[in-house]
């Protein structure tokens, strides 16, 4: 059993009851510093920890700040890429449609020309056709003329306007 529950234990003359307040006021005074120290190291930790819980916030805050941003900016982006496909459209609308025009204009400039051409080629080929008869003709009256005349026997005179008259028909 312990000696502290002994009577004599708690008398003031007693060495080992001085060596137990004294024990006590040890205990007591490295408690109340211990306490002071755990304390003022809890206290510190939590100023740490407080600091870096609002440093953590401000990035929080910046990193929305920015996520905001960017998505504004794609946002922004995206709304320009669809105005410019819209715009491309139209373009390509508008120009398929001149090309059209331009295309049905020219196919109708290409038909006249060759209508024209067709024309000029019959007139041209009527005209050939024409001369070559013309000068069959003459041949054969010249032939028929010489024919005859010779038959008749002219004078030169005669056989001079009929070689003329071949000339002249041509």
């Amino acid at each position: 059993m312990p000696a502290f529950f002994e009577a004599h234990f708690w008398d003031l003359s007693n060495p080992e009851f001085w060596v137990g307040v004294g024990l006590l006021l040890f205990f007591g005074v490295v408690w109340w510093k211990a306490r002071k120290m755990i304390a003022g190291m809890i206290d510190g930790k939590a100023v740490e920890i407080q600091a870096n819980l609002d440093e953590a916030t401000r990035l929080r805050a910046e990193a929305e700040a920015m996520l905001a941003d960017i998505r504004a900016q794609r946002e922004d982006a995206e709304r320009q890429a669809a105005e410019m496909l819209k715009a491309a459209e139209a373009d390509a609308a508008r120009l398929a449609e001149e090309a059209k025009a331009k295309l049905e204009e020219q196919i109708v400039r290409r038909a006249a020309l060759a209508e024209r051409k067709i024309a000029s080629a019959e007139a041209q080929a009527a005209a050939e056709v024409k001369a070559a008869a013309a000068e069959l003709a003459s041949q054969l009256a010249e032939q028929v003329l010489a024919a005859r005349t010779a038959v008749a026997k002219t004078d030169a005179s005669v056989d001079e306007a009929i070689k003329g008259l071949a000339a002249r028909l041509q």
